[in-house]
């Protein structure tokens, strides 16, 4: 009977709570066997690293070549990253299925990016290129009638792509292409605006643009291996693999090379001298007072038993430290933008052009905030104060030997 009634007694069905595991949850398993050193010990970031040790000794190289080259091929490096820049942006926000629908539609984005390119070296550029031809050539009054009318025909060259978006616009298509527009000139205004500082480096004398650049990658570099051996504590939750251990370390061998480095570089005419036209010959000038060596006697605090009681420098490495900073403090806040950019579409690299690192734009998140203050120092605390090369230039000889 007593069985009866229990399988008659309506039973209570059993309700199992599921829990979500959050995406910042570490597994339990994992946590036990990784311990503290969640960090540190993970064996796929030593292949990792040897494949970005390979890319990064391949770029180094033919970085160091193209500067030996000298200034014209610098620029046109520029240029090429600039291109893939904007490939690897323009390919964020595509849709293909819209770009089916849309044949041609891919040609405007390029045809504003030339555009743009056109203007932007035309005046930055323009009195290097008359410099470049003689009196006497044909080509010299087609370029001078082309700088002339410079802004015009870039005017109208921008008024053709605009009447040419509009006459694609499609029925049910006009949110996308009007995103696409925007995105297209915010690339625009984020590639040629910074990239156009970096130009203007080059030209100011190597220097300006190589210590720059070098610090970035020394600060990039340093980051990675201190942070690769004994990051533990992380540093910002944009980039989870940055440590804080990665961060200080770098930021000390960074201001090192700074000052080291200001001294290699500066002993060498071809990466202080300007260039004024667009020519390929090698440069000979007074450097001036910010590259020629004077003594310094060193502070009182340095102890008693040290051996020297003043030190050889060029004066422009104190102006490198300051760059070291930079380069140290705030430029690695390009990448953690650059890191939350790529959250924000759900993309872990930009493109995949450089192996072990990822795409152009992920190498440049950081040397485009470093190139716009290197020019504003220059301009600021070099140029005002009458150190600037070209100033120098105005007074002293200068010429160029042909290739």
């Amino acid at each position: 009977m007593q069985t009866d009634q229990n399988n008659n007694t309506p039973s209570t069905p059993t309700v199992r709570i599921r829990h979500r595991r959050r995406s910042n949850e570490i597994p339990t398993e994992v946590s036990k066997s990784n311990g503290s050193h969640l960090l540190v010990d993970d064996q796929k970031k030593y292949r990792s690293m040897l494949i970005r040790i390979y890319s990064s000794i391949w770029m180094i190289g033919g970085f160091v070549l193209i500067i030996y080259l000298g200034h014209l091929y610098i620029w046109a490096m520029v240029v090429v990253i600039q291109i893939f820049m904007a490939k690897e942006l323009f390919n964020l926000l595509r849709r293909a299925s819209e770009d089916r629908r849309l044949p041609g539609f891919r040609l405007l984005n390029w045809h504003f990016f030339f555009t743009a390119m056109l203007f932007v070296y035309g005046r930055i550029l323009s009195q290097r290129l008359v410099n470049t031809m003689t009196s006497d050539q044909f080509f010299y009054k087609l370029v001078s009638g082309l700088i002339k009318y410079q802004m015009v025909i870039c005017y109208f060259l921008y008024i053709a792509g605009f009447m040419w978006f509009i006459l694609t616009l499609k029925n049910k298509m006009y949110k996308y292409q009007f995103g696409q527009y925007a995105w297209t000139h915010m690339i625009l205004i984020l590639v040629f605006t910074q990239s156009s500082f970096v130009v203007a480096n080059i030209f100011e004398g190597i220097f300006w643009f190589l210590l720059p650049a070098s610090l970035i990658v020394i600060n990039d570099i340093a980051a990675y291996f201190f942070g690769f051996f004994f990051g533990r504590t992380p540093l910002i939750k944009l980039s989870p693999k940055k440590t804080w251990e990665g961060f200080i370390g770098a930021s000390v061998t960074t201001m090192i090379s700074a000052f080291v480095l200001a001294n290699f570089l500066g002993r060498f005419q071809w990466l202080t001298c300007p260039r004024k036209d667009l020519s390929t010959g090698w440069l000979q000038c007074d450097p001036g007072p910010l590259f020629k060596s004077e003594y310094y006697a060193l502070p009182g605090w340095v102890p008693q038993w040290f051996p020297w009681k003043e030190i050889l420098v060029l004066p422009v490495q104190w102006h490198a430290l300051w760059m070291g900073l930079f380069a140290s403090i705030i430029a690695p806040f390009g990448g953690f933008f650059a890191s939350g950019f790529k959250r924000a579409f759900k993309v872990k690299d930009f493109g995949d052009s450089i192996p072990g690192h990822g795409g152009i734009t992920d190498r440049m998140d950081c040397q485009m905030l470093m190139a716009v203050f290197a020019y504003i120092y220059h301009q600021s605390f070099i140029v005002s104060q009458g150190y600037s090369v070209n100033m120098i230039l105005d007074q002293a000889r200068f010429h160029t030997t042909a290739e």
